[in-house]
């Protein structure tokens, strides 16, 4: 399939790509600290979902067959990449999303994707609802501020982790969490076009920058984010 940038190209206009712009300003806005939430969620640095974000979205737009498709970050990958990395690192995870790219690309050619026509839907909406259960359960540490050392990737041992740590509860970076999550939910609910999750996480970042020194920021725990991408290359590889 030719990509659809190489047909669209000749008949694009201003107006498109003044509305193209708006979306791709309103893309950015809420993907590109999604995709480093979900790389600190996933065991890896910030800098791989921010670089991941940028050359992944780039390729789906530039590569994609719709006009319109828009490539961002999932977090139903958060438990297998977490349990990858705590397993066999992060060479080991880049090596296995090398693995499953190779996989994909053969099941395109294959047709293999209208084998998803086969699965019950209570089969597809189990697999999203336990996700999403064990996505929370991750996110419950930076949540309420707990400290403790690296959690298991076990779904039990991980909430022993965490009650053990208890504890160690900052409650402003609770309660900053949870007036995020209920500001995003009123805003969508009595104002659905407005911009809801770029301006909540504005505002209550601005709002912990303030007032609230002891919510950790990505800078106070990672260090400062790059300013460019990094050179290509190949994970290390061994027989073991």
């Amino acid at each position: 399939m030719k990509p659809k940038l190489l047909t669209t190209l000749a008949t694009y206009d201003r107006g498109q790509f003044l509305a193209d712009a708006i979306a791709g300003g309103t893309v950015a806005l809420v993907a590109l600290p999604l995709s480093i939430a979900i790389a600190i969620a996933s065991g890896a640095p910030p800098v791989a979902g921010l670089v991941t974000a940028v050359v992944g979205g780039l390729l789906i737009s530039a590569l994609g067959g719709s006009r319109v498709q828009i490539g961002g970050p999932t977090g139903a990958f958060i438990v297998v990449v977490y349990g990858v990395i705590a397993k066999h690192g992060f060479d080991g995870m880049l090596l296995a999303t090398l693995m499953a790219g190779i996989l994909l690309v053969v099941g395109g050619v294959l047709g293999a994707g209208r084998l998803i026509r086969l699965i019950p839907e209570p089969v597809i909406e189990g697999f999203t609802i336990g996700i999403a259960v064990v996505i929370a359960t991750s996110q419950l540490k930076d949540l309420a501020g707990l400290q403790t050392g690296p959690l298991d990737a076990e779904f039990i041992p991980k909430l022993e982790g965490l009650w053990a740590a208890r504890g160690s509860l900052d409650w402003p970076s609770l309660w900053l969490g949870l007036a995020t999550v209920a500001g995003i939910l009123l805003v969508r609910r009595y104002a659905p076009k407005f911009r809801a999750r770029a301006a909540v996480v504005i505002l209550t970042s601005l709002i912990a920058f303030l007032a609230l020194p002891s919510a950790e920021t990505v800078a106070h725990r990672f260090g400062a984010l790059p300013h460019g991408l990094p050179w290509p290359r190949i994970p290390a590889v061994s027989g073991q």
